[in-house]
């Protein structure tokens, strides 16, 4: 027993100092070859620490009242204030938590629905994956924002509905993926060997078939994140979004913003600049990861100092 719980300490500290070993080197490989994927990262960092103190961080109460309305950009106000006094700094604060939370949460539901759905339509297939990839068709054929705004407007706009409807939606249209990519692993000779050997169907797709997708399935999330945000951003801007007085940054470009704009210009300026930067940096930074984490780049062979060594030595 004694030699049997050394054996055990010893696999779990090696498989700990894998872990590490492989998140050290993909942390080192942004800092050396994806520079512009780092900056997405520290970007990408700022919104979630924003997000997460967005409460220790605003000067002021995201609907307080804080002085003079359409007051400049100012020592006492950074970024100005809006028609009713409100400070625009504060709200754009809290509007990153919004991002962070509908960004997240879209993506975690996305890809987990698509992840599901593509594992079982490629590894089963038959019938089962006709009927869902007849499903995908037709959601494919559906323009989204359409859809989202029609159904909004029937089941009424708030964060909940945002998140539970882009979720199903993307997860649906997005499962061709994560299907492409199982068929792809089914056809290996290891899958015909385990099954061979006894393997069950369950222990098939636990073991053998998720741990080798779970790249594209990073890959699917980190692309989510961006395109959620945007898509929450054009909802809150057109009225289906989050309803007010809760700061969005789409609903801080729509209502009166559109009126006083030429008289404030700062009031479209900072929350647009702001969802441009997070989204650029979001898509820079989960682009770096997609080929940091590409099977065919990894290794001394496709690494970005080996095709330069090979280059100035020929």
């Amino acid at each position: 027993m004694i030699f049997k719980r050394k054996v055990n300490t010893s696999s779990a500290e090696l498989s700990t100092s894998k872990r590490q070993s492989l998140l050290a080197d993909i942390a080192g490989r942004l800092v050396k070859e994806k520079r512009l994927g780092l900056v997405g990262g520290i970007i990408t960092l700022l919104l979630l620490l924003t997000g997460i103190f967005a409460d220790f961080i605003a000067p002021y109460e995201m609907n307080e009242n804080v002085g003079k309305s359409l007051s400049p950009p100012s020592a006492e106000y950074l970024l100005g204030t809006d028609n009713i006094g409100r400070d625009q700094l504060s709200r754009i604060i809290y509007g990153a938590r919004v991002s962070v939370i509908v960004g997240l949460t879209v993506a975690l539901l996305s890809t987990t629905i698509a992840t599901a759905i593509g594992i079982i339509t490629g590894y089963f297939g038959g019938t089962l994956d006709v009927i869902f990839q007849r499903i995908v068709d037709t959601f494919l054929c559906l323009p989204g924002l359409l859809v989202l705004m029609t159904v909004l407007s029937i089941i009424g706009a708030g964060m909940f509905q945002i998140i539970i409807l882009i979720g199903l939606l993307w997860g649906i249209t997005t499962s061709r993926l994560i299907r492409a990519s199982t068929i792809a692993i089914k056809q290996d000779l290891y899958i015909d060997a385990a099954v061979s050997m006894g393997c069950s169907k369950t222990r098939m797709v636990v073991r053998h078939i998720l741990p080798n997708i779970i790249a594209p399935v990073i890959i699917l999330f980190s692309t989510r994140v961006p395109l959620a945000i945007l898509t929450e951003a054009a909802l809150s801007f057109l009225g289906f979004g989050i309803a007010p007085p809760t700061p969005s940054w789409g609903s801080m470009l729509s209502g009166s913003t559109r009126q006083y704009m030429f008289m404030a210009p700062w009031l479209a300026v900072w929350p647009g600049l702001a969802l441009a930067v997070v989204v650029y940096g979001v898509n820079v930074f989960g682009d770096a990861l997609r080929d940091l984490l590409d099977p065919k780049l990894r290794g001394g062979a496709g690494r970005f100092d080996a095709k330069m060594k090979k280059v100035f030595k020929n």
